[in-house]
């Protein structure tokens, strides 16, 4: 692809628990480029590997900042990450060390529900919307609130953690220290789990691909792997999605009785499955509900720009900074 010229171009990062994802957004939300690492373990690693997707984008193209998005407690306006559950960073002063490392490029840190957020108001699935619950749905689960428009992040710049809401008590571990947290039964990773269950339960489906695979090699196993098993039928892939349905339809209630939104969409690598799961949750959804049969309930929407919402929200962030740096307010 050849060099793209404009003021606009900026680059938005989404660092997820398994890969940094890295794309050239221009100022109509469209991803020009990409490049993708392994997520490191350490600080150190991750910071080069995140340093490493934008120079290789910026060396193609002429960009004029940079945005990460990620799940953890993030202190946007100063740029910092006090928790990632799924990263290395805390209390690390992340927009600063990047940029640095960039020479000086202007860089942002957002949560990376909050970034999807963002992007499907202004580009997707939730323009015209008032009040706008975004589960994303990846290695865990990151939520947002958007109320007429603007995000909702509470005294603390932390809410809603909707992913490490305890739906079942003593249940299965998480990395955040509880037990039975949403995003360990409604996820990529909880998918991986439950089929890993399922095959190794007295009563496991079969005869299943997965299985096999499994017993081959158990980290084959992915979310993804399992998702793709389903569409081709395997009967462990199609259970372990029907009890991500469950799951998510129950969290779909909770949500629906803290925060009565109009709409809730759908986002991150999970979503792109939806048409698996997405029929099920919502049976599960209106049955369970609260008064569900006298209230209206959401409507539930897969994001418009998929999985890569968190990349374009946050070089949209990064741009609206740039530009609040280039024209600051008298």
């Amino acid at each position: 692809m050849s060099p793209r010229t404009g003021d606009g171009l900026t680059i938005g990062v989404d660092v997820g628990g398994t890969s940094v994802r890295a794309g050239v957004v221009d100022a109509d939300g469209e991803i020009l480029d990409t490049a993708t690492a392994p997520t490191p373990r350490t600080d150190d690693a991750l910071e080069a590997a995140i340093t490493g997707a934008v120079d290789e984008l910026r060396g193609r193209y002429p960009v004029r900042a940079a945005g990460l998005a990620l799940a953890g407690f993030v202190d946007a306006p100063r740029g910092l990450v006090r928790y990632a559950p799924h990263l290395s960073w805390r209390d690390a002063p992340v927009a600063d060390r990047i940029s640095e490392r960039l020479g000086g490029l202007p860089v942002v840190v957002e949560h990376d529900a909050n970034s999807a957020a963002l992007a499907e108001r202004r580009y997707g699935a939730a323009a015209g919307a008032s009040t706008v619950v975004v589960i994303a749905l990846g290695t865990g689960i990151g939520g947002a609130l958007l109320l007429g428009g603007d995000l909702f992040r509470g005294a603390h710049g932390v809410a809603p953690e909707l992913g490490h809401l305890r739906v079942v008590p003593d249940g299965r571990a998480c990395p955040c220290g509880k037990r039975g947290c949403w995003e360990r039964y409604c996820s990529g990773t909880a998918l991986a789990t439950t089929a890993l269950e399922m095959i190794s339960s007295a009563d496991a489906p079969g005869p299943s691909v997965l299985a096999r695979e499994a017993a081959a090699d158990p980290g084959r196993i992915t979310g993804k792997r399992v998702a793709a098993a389903a569409r081709e039928g395997d009967p462990v892939g199609r259970a372990a999605l029907d009890d991500l349905a469950r799951w998510l339809g129950e969290g779909l209630s909770l949500v629906a009785d803290v925060f009565d939104p109009d709409l809730v969409v759908l986002a991150g690598g999970v979503s792109t499955s939806a048409p698996l799961f997405l029929d099920a949750a919502r049976e599960h959804y209106t049955r369970v509900g609260t008064g569900a049969a006298h209230r209206p309930l959401a409507r539930i929407r897969t994001a418009q720009l998929g999985a890569a919402a968190a990349v374009v929200g946050a070089a949209t962030l990064a741009r609206d900074a740039a530009v609040q740096i280039r024209e600051p307010s008298s």
